[in-house]
């Protein structure tokens, strides 16, 4: 049985409108051939019959993202054991997420790796650059986490000056991100990333949350120092 779709798209110069019409043959009128809407992620929108003969058309449609975690603002801030590289010494040591936070103001933002573009032209240096505002609005420590070993954070920390304006921390088996609920799979990807972290920004106070921008992923719209210093 064949079924044929028409799709026409009519443009203007202040509206768009696509219209679309289903010939059905007239031996079957009990034939019906609902369509759904397939992918709603992108500016093609794909339309298919239950037939499974598909066609793709241009649309323009906005859409809604819920993004979860394991942690909400309010919430204690999990413990957990990062580390470093101690440049005096060359040693790995570790620091806990309790002693960043304990009775401080800290801010803790992650990337999703080290030596990455986004975070490594924008995201730390934006906190590097910003770090003296912060201190100013009462912030004690500014840490940049990600899912890398101590060795090449530090390797990184060189690469971009840093001194004490961030620290860098490890947290390479993915730990404090595993009980934040952020991981980022990027495991299907070419480049071969494994699983990471999902880039975020949290302001806490003595441990508890009181903001928490948190991106889609490794994008970068609401987790720079500027969106801290705003809801500081």
């Amino acid at each position: 049985m064949a079924t044929s779709l028409s799709v026409s798209r009519l443009l203007s110069s202040s509206s768009s409108a696509t219209s679309i019409s289903i010939a059905k043959p007239l031996l079957s009128p009990t034939f019906t051939a609902p369509l759904s809407f397939t992918r709603s992620l992108a500016p093609n929108l794909s339309l298919k019959s239950n037939t499974r003969r598909s066609i793709t058309l241009s649309a323009t449609r906005s859409f809604s993202t819920t993004i979860t975690s394991a942690i909400s603002v309010g919430d204690k801030l999990p413990d957990s054991t990062l580390s470093y590289l101690d440049p005096a010494t060359n040693d790995v040591k570790t620091v806990t997420v309790s002693s960043l936070t304990a009775g401080k103001k800290t801010i803790i933002f992650a990337v999703p790796g080290a030596f990455t573009p986004t975070c490594s032209q924008k995201h730390v240096p934006g906190f590097v650059s910003k770090a003296g505002e912060l201190r100013s609005k009462g912030v004690d420590v500014i840490a940049c986490v990600s899912v890398n070993d101590a060795f090449v954070m530090e390797a990184w920390r060189k690469d971009l000056g840093i001194n004490d304006e961030v620290m860098l921390l490890s947290d390479g088996n993915g730990e404090f991100t595993g009980k934040l609920g952020v991981e980022l799979d990027l495991r299907d990807k070419p480049v071969g990333l494994g699983v990471r972290s999902r880039r975020y920004a949290i302001l806490a106070e003595d441990g508890v949350v009181k903001v928490l921008n948190l991106e889609e992923g490794g994008a970068f719209t609401n987790s720079s120092a500027e969106d801290m210093l705003k809801a500081l």
